[in-house]
């Protein structure tokens, strides 16, 4: 799998999701290895999209088609600034339900010292998260930009969310938690979609 980060502040979120739903409309259907996309803007208007595709070449694909670049002229003039990029092939898919019934979606961002050990930490299995936390259905990891990290991770809900923060993790966890935060530099960014944009094939 590959994916595509965008990311950015915007004036109009309403435009944006229109101009998105234009792309999942007249030009997803020709996009061959396209899997899905989840997007959002969080309160404070910073937009936040995961395209995700069967490979880097679908995605350059995508990127050289004329209506995509046509689609994306129109598609930054809502940006307040300078959108950001991160593309990477480094994907983590976990799933215990559908994402896409989630209601809430939650995108995290930092850097780790160690990115191999992370990665490790990040798919460690030891914690029964279908009984811990079933209000997560699923969370899509991105490894990019050397020691960087994006994670999405899909709820039912933001109330069961919050719910489920609140609760005190196993032993288990608590060490994969604590030797995260050894490997984090600095503190990770949250980004809150109250209101997530899910599209995939069909």
């Amino acid at each position: 799998m590959f994916v595509q980060v965008i990311q950015g502040q915007v004036e109009d979120a309403a435009a944006v999701r229109a101009q998105l739903e234009k792309w999942v409309a007249e030009l997803a259907p020709n996009v061959p290895g396209w899997l899905g996309t989840t997007g959002g803007v969080t309160e404070d208007g910073m937009l936040m999209l995961l395209a995700r595709f069967e490979s880097e070449d679908a995605a350059k694909q995508n990127s050289a088609l004329p209506e995509q670049s046509a689609w994306w002229e129109e598609m930054q003039q809502h940006f307040t600034g300078e959108p950001e990029f991160h593309d990477s092939s480094r994907v983590d898919v976990d799933l215990q339900g559908d994402p896409g019934q989630s209601r809430f979606v939650q995108v995290m961002q930092g850097r780790t010292s160690d990115p191999d050990r992370a990665r490790e930490l990040m798919n460690d299995d030891s914690v029964d998260w279908e009984t811990f936390r079933p209000d997560i259905l699923g969370s899509l990891t991105v490894e990019h930009d050397g020691d960087a990290w994006t994670m999405a991770l899909y709820f039912t809900s933001e109330e069961d969310a919050r719910e489920g923060e609140s609760k005190p993790p196993p032993a288990e966890m608590e060490k994969v938690m604590a030797e995260m935060e050894q490997l984090s530099m600095g503190e990770p960014a949250y980004f809150d979609l109250k209101d997530p944009w899910l599209h995939a094939p069909g």
